[in-house]
């Protein structure tokens, strides 16, 4: 896993998701934030970029203040050419391992839950009440504790941090 200049990800991200993302719930949930260094890698092979995984700091809000922070992970891209070749797997990989190192909250997600649950031990358990900041599929809408930090229970809403 590689540093790489975040502007090098945009043209992969517009492969990998088209360039309508922007669109998409997930950037409401992180806008305005940056993604965290020490839970962002890159996937560099022959001097080219093959994948990427950035995660983001969120937080679930409740009705009466109280605010829980979170780590969103995601986007996870992989160059379309080389997509089902066990890149996208590594990136989780090597981001879970560093989350259970320096992850300063638990991790949430909008994702495939069959996938996500299968290899990486996210579910949608403790987030049936969380709400976001525009369409969801509540199925999707994954998370999993991290670094000993437990995920927050009951309703709230999630955005940046």
């Amino acid at each position: 896993m590689s540093d790489i200049e975040p502007s090098a990800v945009e043209p992969l991200l517009d492969a990998a998701f088209g360039p309508d993302r922007f669109a998409r719930t997930a950037y409401r949930i992180r806008e305005g934030t940056a993604a965290i260094p020490a839970l962002s890698f890159a996937l560099v092979e022959d001097a080219a970029l093959v994948g990427t995984i950035q995660c983001w700091p969120v937080a679930h809000r409740t009705a009466d203040g109280t605010v829980s922070p979170l780590v969103m992970v995601g986007p996870v891209a992989v160059r379309p050419d080389v997509q089902r070749g066990g890149h996208g797997r590594a990136l989780m990989a090597h981001m879970l391992a560093a989350a259970e190192a320096r992850a300063d909250a638990a991790l949430m997600m909008i994702g495939d839950p069959e996938y996500y649950g299968r290899f990486f031990g996210f579910t949608a358990d403790a987030t049936g009440a969380w709400d976001l900041p525009g369409p969801f599929e509540k199925r999707r809408l994954l998370a999993r504790a991290a670094n000993g930090h437990a995920l927050p229970m009951g309703a709230g809403m999630i955005g940046p941090r």
